[in-house]
């Protein structure tokens, strides 16, 4: 089943990279024909994320290899060295659509609304065709990721097609850097989440989702457990959560049902699975 899952997820961002670059193309090519930094704007959105998409699809096959000598956590961790690259590209784009949409307003440039529109709207197509492809496999997440970022993009097309319609209606122009703006906006707001949960991962940080002093007070809670250090809880890849302690103990011979009761409240109450657990004879400790 795991195996099939993969191939299942593997497939579906390979058909989400190969649409979304192929529309990219196209909608910069129209972007430059119609003048519409908003359209400009909204093929970089599809860039990045085809981008994202790829490197998700890359990340995924290269997590795929055994663990080695030298690699001995697997290759996991690709994933977030891969998106923090990904979303470094990303700041220099919204930069970049920032800057030109901003000179369009002190320097306005005529923008063909029906080229706009239409482009757009095939654009949103093509987003909700993505949409439903990546949609048809929920169990990865790489790919529940993925859709996040097209679901970012219906907004930009949905943008790109508002700046469209109300050029060709009012012909007041102003309405293609304001709404590309608007796009820079989504972009810049995805990218700094991405750039926060990789740099947690790739730093080594514990989740967010997981409290460090809670976990230790757990575990001081379990019977025959009298001290607890050397506790690190960390991400190795996105998703799977590992914790080493050293544990004081009361007895040693009742180790392997303490383990294990151990190992059952972690998974429960904090979601780790992964757990490497050193048991100590308890010292004696001076209470003053």
């Amino acid at each position: 089943m795991g195996h099939a899952r993969e191939h299942i997820s593997g497939k579906a961002l390979g058909i989400a990279v190969a649409l979304t670059l192929l529309f990219a193309a196209a909608e910069f090519t129209a972007a430059l024909i119609s003048g519409s930094v908003a359209l400009m704007a909204d093929a970089g959105h599809m860039v990045t994320d085809a981008t994202a998409l790829f490197l998700a699809l890359a990340a995924q096959i290269m997590a795929r290899r055994p663990p080695t000598e030298r690699s001995s956590y697997g290759h996991g961790r690709i994933e977030a060295l891969a998106a923090f690259v990904n979303s470094l590209a990303m700041l220099g784009l919204v930069a970049w659509i920032g800057f030109e949409a901003l000179t369009r307003f002190a320097n306005p440039h005529q923008v063909e609304g029906t080229t706009v529109m239409i482009v757009a709207a095939i654009g949103l197509v093509v987003n909700l065709i993505v949409a439903w492809v990546l949609s048809r496999d929920q169990g990865s997440l790489n790919t529940r990721a993925a859709l996040v970022h097209v679901l970012g993009d219906l907004l930009g097309s949905v943008a790109a097609l508002a700046s469209g319609a109300i050029i060709l209606i009012t012909g007041w122009m102003p309405i293609d850097p304001i709404l590309s703006l608007f796009v820079c906006a989504l972009i810049l707001k995805s990218t700094l989440g991405l750039l926060k949960s990789t740099y947690r991962i790739l730093m080594e940080h514990v989740p967010d989702h997981i409290g460090f002093h809670q976990v230790a007070s757990d575990l001081r809670g379990v019977p025959s457990v009298m001290h607890v250090h050397n506790l690190h809880i960390w991400e190795t890849t996105p998703g799977h959560v590992t914790l080493t302690a050293h544990l004081e103990v009361d007895n040693l011979e009742r180790w392997p049902l303490t383990l294990q009761e151990i190992q059952g409240m972690l998974r429960e109450r904090h979601g780790i699975d992964h757990a490497t657990l050193q048991p100590e004879i308890a010292q004696a400790r001076d209470i003053t």
